[in-house]
């Protein structure tokens, strides 16, 4: 449900983002700030990514925020020529979602890591997504902690020797795709870094979304988790093991398409072998479906291994967005009851402490 459904009145652009005439560049983007990270790094790309396709959207520059916690890719709102906060660790979930009800007109970004967004801040982010505040979260996912110098994150391998697991980690890691679809995120995407085509993809279409709406971004450290992602860089090897997911499309992959996605025995989905499976048998991708055991099931064909790992948009559903229903309370309640701060503040509610 949008704004407008709820009666609420809007701006324009996305729903209530202002949009301007004039026409944007790349470079319009760019702040004067030198970006600091460390050379081969993927956030070069993904900030590159994202200053050359927020023009495509035609918003104002001073209607669009980004929020960060801590981390290597926390730096992001200081190179963004855009407003920008950065905040404390596994916080910027909170900070947004205030922005975001407090100000239908801006386009609210956060930029967080897999540690900030799964550690410290795992319980923000899970609640941004369950109420679906309208903003849009790109996880930067590295597998590490880039920043603090090496420390094992919630999506390290397990058995990763780390300068904080020096015998090797016992932790079992997240699957951050299925985390958000577990707190009922109604938009859920994963890209590459190195995939500047797909990345752009699923942001425009993330930007567009009215509700929560998470990217998990595969993304290089080359310090101190050189190349985790390197076998899905290498063609022969990504062929075999991406699985991109096309709204419409049947779910097929392989060098010559050989592989194909379809439903289990117990009710998940599985891959198998295309000259194995009548047509009628191979999934047809559909990300709008509501119930979320669908894109769940998707979510858990990718593993550490990488040897299956969808990418593009998991799950697109319309729900409610909590901000959008938080100021159809207020406007009913001021619209009843005129608020009288002074009354309130000398209520009889009061006390007096000796």
């Amino acid at each position: 449900m949008t704004a407008t459904e709820l009666g609420l009145p809007t701006l324009g652009g996305l729903d209530g983002v202002p949009t301007t005439d004039e026409p944007q560049k790349a470079k319009d983007y760019k702040s004067d700030q030198e970006v600091r990270w460390c050379p081969g790094c993927g956030d070069y790309i993904v900030l590159n990514t994202m200053q050359s396709f927020l023009p495509q959207l035609g918003l104002k520059r001073e209607n669009i925020v980004f929020v960060s916690g801590i981390g290597c890719s926390s730096r992001f709102p200081y190179y963004m020529n855009t407003y920008g906060m950065h905040s404390i660790h596994g916080r910027a979930p909170a900070i947004a979602t205030g922005l975001a009800t407090a100000r239908e007109d801006l386009s609210v970004w956060v930029v967080t890591g897999d540690g900030d967004a799964l550690s410290i801040g795992g319980n923000h982010l899970i609640h941004a997504l369950r109420r679906n505040v309208n903003i849009k979260i790109l996880l930067f996912n590295n597998r590490i902690y880039g920043l603090t110098k090496g420390q094992y994150s919630p999506t390290s391998d397990q058995g990763m020797v780390t300068k904080s697991t020096p015998m090797g980690s016992v932790d079992t890691p997240f699957n951050p795709v299925s985390l958000a679809i577990g707190a009922e995120a109604s938009f859920v995407g994963r890209a590459m870094d190195s995939d500047k085509k797909g990345l752009t993809e699923v942001l425009t279409a993330a930007a567009a979304h009215r509700g929560s709406a998470l990217v998990e971004i595969y993304q290089n450290c080359p310090i101190f988790n050189d190349g985790a992602f390197d076998v899905l860089k290498d063609s022969d090897e990504a062929a075999r093991r991406i699985i991109p997911l096309t709204p419409g499309a049947p779910i097929v992959f392989g060098p010559e398409g050989e592989f194909a996605v379809t439903r289990s025995r117990w009710g998940g989905v599985e891959v198998a072998k295309t000259s194995d499976l009548a047509e009628d048998d191979i999934l047809v991708h559909d990300p709008s479906i509501e119930d979320t055991a669908y894109a769940f099931a998707l979510s858990r064909l990718g593993d550490q291994s990488l040897s299956h790992t969808p990418t593009g948009i998991l799950r697109q559903v319309s729900r409610p967005t909590y901000d959008d229903q938080a100021r159809a309370q207020v406007a009913e309640a001021t619209a009843a009851k005129p608020a009288d701060l002074k009354a309130l503040l000398r209520g009889k509610d009061t006390w007096t402490v000796a």
